[in-house]
């Protein structure tokens, strides 16, 4: 199978190369600079030179593909709505390059604001609403209800691993900045988590297995206490471990506030996927996030 993946070069999206190539897949994936570019290839993989921006050069790639994995999206929290709007363009470009010919779609999305204070599971469909702009989903289902093959992978929150740069390492970066661990109430709200290869092994079982179901959820852990994850970073840092209030984490504090469990039960049940990473909390305290 030829695929191309957008984000080829992306903490999760090199994952996906890596995983769909040593599974004997071919591989064309996006890349913005040169540097990139030559990572790519020692992947194995050939590479595309160009951005989210350069929609002829999206369906192009698409119209040509097997299939399609789109990870990329820009992580700026300053400039989230941009980027969810970009995201959004990106899609319809590929979806319709592709059109009702069967050839799969898979788009990436996350579990963060799915279900609040109640375990997510792939049935729910996100919220639309201008406090979370992302539209991944909506897109894939717009094109879906238009014929297209289209299927979202959603995110943990934590997709964790050595040189992971997500939630964790900013939760590492704030104890070191403020010389505590912390948690906020009792931390007894949950995040879901996955290493980063047993998410990119599920994205390829979603190519391999043609998976036409409208959400996939890549969840090893479906709830760990965050204030688990603070004594287990304070533990990896040497520093206390405390409750605090939210403004502690400043920006971040809605997310370490947040209660989002989530199964994946639904997931296991359809592709037989079975993570087989390490868990959260033994990352950080082996895989070098307080290093």
């Amino acid at each position: 199978m030829q695929v191309f993946v957008t984000g080829a070069t992306g903490w999760v999206g090199s994952a996906v190369v890596q995983e769909l190539v040593g599974a004997g897949h071919r591989v064309r994936g996006l890349a913005r600079s040169e540097d990139k570019g030559r990572a790519l290839a020692a992947m194995g993989a050939a590479v595309v030179h160009g951005t989210l921006d350069d929609l002829a050069l999206l369906r192009s790639e698409a119209a040509q593909a097997d299939a399609v994995v789109h990870t990329a999206f820009h992580h700026d929290f300053s400039k989230f709505a941009e980027s969810a709007a970009q995201d959004r363009l990106a899609i319809e470009a590929m979806g319709e390059a592709i059109g009702p010919t069967g050839r799969p779609l898979v788009v990436t999305s996350g579990l963060a604001m799915l279900a609040p204070g109640r375990v997510a599971t792939e049935a729910d469909v996100p919220q639309e609403g201008p406090a979370y702009p992302r539209r991944s989903e909506a897109a894939a289902r717009e094109l879906a209800a238009r014929g297209m093959r289209t299927t979202a992978v959603r995110l943990a929150p934590s997709v964790h691993g050595r040189g992971d740069h997500g939630f964790v390492p900013i939760l590492v970066g704030i104890a070191r900045q403020t010389g505590v661990s912390a948690y906020i109430g009792d931390g007894s709200n949950r995040w879901p988590a996955v290493h980063r290869c047993d998410a990119a092994a599920l994205y390829r079982l979603v190519l391999e297995q043609g998976a036409t179901a409208p959400a996939y959820h890549a969840v090893a852990e479906e709830g760990i206490a965050f204030r688990a994850i603070a004594e287990a970073i304070g533990a990896a840092l040497g520093l206390p471990v405390a409750s605090r209030e939210p403004a502690h984490f400043g920006w971040f504090a809605h997310f370490a506030a947040a209660d989002m469990p989530a199964s994946s039960a639904h997931t296991r049940a359809l592709l037989g996927w079975q993570a087989q990473g390490s868990t959260l909390l033994e990352d950080i305290a082996h895989a070098g996030y307080a290093d």
